[in-house]
Order: structure tokens, then sequence, then C-alpha cells
């Protein structure tokens, strides 16, 4: 599913293990927020793509102690996806019975409108790959001066120069790519505790 980062099997060993919270913590720090933005891309409200998202957890929560991971079967995330779009899928069809018998079929349209899944799986990695990227930076963010951090910014996700962020932080341009590449490689180890490139 892309080139965007696979989970762990580490992570996903312990997560066989319900007791294990920090495992679990990082777990729905990751995907909780992914749940949600795929329910609330598909229409559905707030509440409703809350309650999505708390549906799929408790699915892969009483699931995963007989998980057992085999490369044949695809990919962690990709099983996520399945959950997620079909219990999207099922409550846009159990919406479109509670408004068919009144009078209305707008979200037996939705439903059917859906394209088919492979666009859907696209779209499903890069908001991964994005996630996982906000998520990393903002545990980096914490643990770096705000210089530090603005030299990542400034060059890597502005794309401006470094004589540029040099100039705008009163630092060296030697200082400015140091600080860049000490923010990249952090957030490289913590994307690689979570998933490989």
């Amino acid at each position: 599913m892309g080139n965007s980062p696979t989970t762990r099997i580490s992570l996903l060993l312990r997560l066989r293990d319900t007791h294990d919270v920090p495992a679990w913590e990082r777990f729905v720090s990751l995907y909780a927020p992914l749940f949600y933005g795929f329910a609330r891309r598909k229409g559905l409200q707030d509440a409703d793509a809350a309650d999505i998202a708390q549906e799929v957890l408790t699915s892969v929560a009483q699931q995963m102690p007989q998980w057992q991971y085999t490369p044949e079967r695809g990919s962690f995330r990709g099983w996520l996806f399945t959950i997620a779009r079909n219990r999207v899928n099922n409550w846009l069809a159990g919406a479109a019975r509670r408004m068919d018998g009144a009078g209305g079929d707008d979200n037996l349209a939705a439903m059917h409108s859906q394209p088919d899944t492979a666009p859907e799986a696209a779209e499903w990695d890069a908001e991964y790959a994005r996630h996982v990227f906000h998520w990393a930076a903002g545990i980096v963010r914490q643990r770096i001066s705000e210089q530090t951090w603005k030299a990542f910014e400034i060059t890597a996700v502005e794309g401006r120069s470094g004589a540029d962020a040099a100039s705008t932080l009163g630092m060296t341009i030697g200082a400015v790519y140091l600080a860049r590449s000490r923010v990249m490689s952090r957030l490289r180890e913590l994307v690689q505790e979570i998933g490989d490139e």
C-alpha cells in the first residue's frame, strides 16, 4: 500500500497483550485520528466519525490477541483500512435505510457513489504518512529549542534557503543546516520506531 511506513512488527506483537498500555497508547495516538479523518472525508458528522473511530479501535482490540503476522495476508494498515471502510459503509447503509423510510435517499446515493477501493487505499496511505509526520514533529518540537525547530521549519518545510534562515534567526548557515539535520534525524528515529521506511 504505497511507500508510507508499515507498522512495525514489534509494536503489533505488543498489541496482542491488551494490558500493554504504552503500546496501546501509541497505537491509539497514531491511528484514532486516521480513522476519524477517514470517516469525516466520507461525509460523516463529527460525532458519527468519532463513533466510527471508537468502533474500529474496539474491533482491533478484540481481534489483536489472536492476530498473527503473515506477509501473504497483506499489510496491517491495509487490514485497518478494510475495517474502517466497512464500518463507514455499514453506517452509510444504515443511515440510508433510516432515511428511506422518511422519503430521503441522499445517504443511499452517497453510499452508491463511493469510488472503488484503490484510490481510497492510496488516500489512506497518504493520510497515514502525513499523520505520522505530524505526530513525530509534535514530539520532536517539544524536545528541542524553538530556534532549532524554526531552522528546520524554514528550510525543510517552507523550502527557504539556509542563508535566508540564518539571516532570519541570527544563526550561521552551518548552524542552520546542523539544526535541520538534527531535527530530521530525530524525526526519522521516531518514524522508524513505529514503521519501516
